[in-house]
């Protein structure tokens, strides 16, 4: 059996009607971070078609959250809360002579 992939997660893949909201809903979390050491979370959910009565899985959203920044990824496209910044931080260099440290006072 071929499978239609839906255009949207909320979409019969079997009358294409949209279903309103997932009748559940449940996390996924990746075990492992991303290179810039964001873990993944993914929203999956559960439908039911009001039409036909098809049961259907499809990933909500997938939420990417670490570091200084947070992206969302949905229907409505990828948001990202808090700009990722390169923190360089710049402090007093003090030098010391191995010279000076053994003689006494």
């Amino acid at each position: 059996m071929v499978r239609k992939k839906a255009i949207e997660a909320d979409v019969c893949p079997n009358c294409g009607k949209k279903a309103e909201k997932p009748v559940k809903t449940w996390q996924l979390v990746s075990p492992l971070p991303d290179a810039y050491g964001r873990i993944t979370i993914t929203v999956m959910g559960s439908y039911e078609c009001g039409n036909c009565g098809h049961k259907w899985k499809a990933v909500v959203s997938k939420i990417k959250a670490g570091g200084s920044s947070v992206e969302i990824e949905g229907k409505k496209g990828k948001k990202t809360i808090g700009e990722e910044k390169e923190d360089k931080r710049e402090g007093e260099v003090i030098e010391l002579d191995i010279s000076d440290l053994d003689e006494e006072e």
